[in-house]
């Protein structure tokens, strides 16, 4: 039996992107990650454990050319796919304002309504990047900031974890500033993905949405006179007007990239291919029950999309407990 020089190729490459995973297992379980989120952010009636504040709008998805050569999943074959896209508020607090730092990052998940009926999500924030490399230290973070509140003794629990995780502390002092709109930010997938097209060929990949009409942000002057709902009364009369568009590209991995932390960013050399364009139309439904129906599971895909980071495993699992909960 003949075996490809391009098969022992891309083997060697998959075995050096997979020596930078995680190969611990997680230890801790769905329920553990879903209360230490309530331990940090408390538990409130009907709403998610994080990102409780959201606005459900849709649209539709147009697939560029390019996609098709890396992925032969259906969204990705130059059609165009209904969807549903879903911004939120960072927390699991459904009244936080949008003017404080604390709601940041911002949420974008969508869902792809595929023609057989089926659907496949993506999930992403506005950070570039993850606090945490894996789920376990994921909750110690969330204990440290729950025990670190304005009377705790010095140092706080919190600085203590930063102490061991400067990646960690990163993340929650260098978010962005406010945007203008939820459709003037851009969007990370922070977890990675294996995309396989037509020839059994295979990329690890990470997801961007980049905006159409770029990134912009509120001055102080204008965050003073923002109200604490602004993003959300900003879609409502900006929808009316006209359609928010963003570009929907696969950042591609090259062999020593880190797959499975996603803690560590992908450097911006990296190529990325257009897999295609997201126009939202219109604000959907958001009466409390359609809410309490929709779920993104990051790992709910199709063909030609596999998971490749243990915490999309872990994740996927998690967000059915909150949904449970607030039923």
């Amino acid at each position: 039996m003949k075996i490809s020089k391009k098969i022992i190729v891309f083997s060697i490459m998959t075995a050096s992107f997979v020596s930078n995973a995680q190969t611990t297992e997680t230890k801790s379980t769905p329920n553990e990650m879903v209360d230490a989120l309530h331990g940090t952010f408390g538990k409130h009636p009907h709403a998610r454990a994080v990102h409780a504040k959201g606005i459900i709008t849709e649209g539709y998805f147009e697939a560029a050319k390019e996609a098709k050569k890396i992925t032969k999943a259906v969204q990705f074959q130059n059609k165009k796919t209904p969807i549903t896209v879903r911004f939120s508020d960072f927390t699991g607090i459904p009244t936080i304002p949008d003017t404080v730092g604390v709601s940041n990052p911002r949420g974008l998940a969508i869902k792809f309504h595929l023609p057989n009926g089926t659907s496949s999500d993506i999930v992403t924030h506005s950070f570039n990047g993850f606090p945490t490399a894996n789920t376990d230290e994921f909750i110690k973070l969330l204990g440290a900031i729950a025990q670190s509140g304005a009377n705790a003794p010095k140092p706080t629990a919190l600085e203590k974890f930063f102490e061991t995780h400067p990646i960690a502390k990163t993340f929650l002092t260098t978010q962005k500033p406010p945007s203008t709109s939820f459709g003037t930010l851009s969007y990370f997938g922070v977890n990675s993905y294996k995309f396989t097209n037509a020839k059994d060929e295979s990329k690890f990949i990470r997801y961007q949405f980049i905006p159409e009409d770029g990134e912009k942000f509120l001055s102080k002057e204008q965050l003073s006179k923002s109200g604490p709902d602004y993003l959300y009364e900003e879609i409502k009369a900006h929808l009316v007007a006209k359609p928010i568009k963003f570009k929907l590209y696969a950042q591609i991995a090259v062999s020593g990239d880190a797959i499975a932390d996603p803690s560590i960013v992908w450097p911006d050399s990296r190529e990325r291919v257009l897999l295609g364009t997201i126009t939202i139309t219109k604000i959907g439904n958001n009466d409390l029950e359609a809410d309490k129906q929709l779920r993104f599971i990051p790992n709910n895909l199709t063909d030609g999309i596999g998971t490749a980071d243990p915490m999309l495993e872990d994740r996927s699992k998690a967000y059915p407990v909150s949904q449970k909960e607030r039923q």
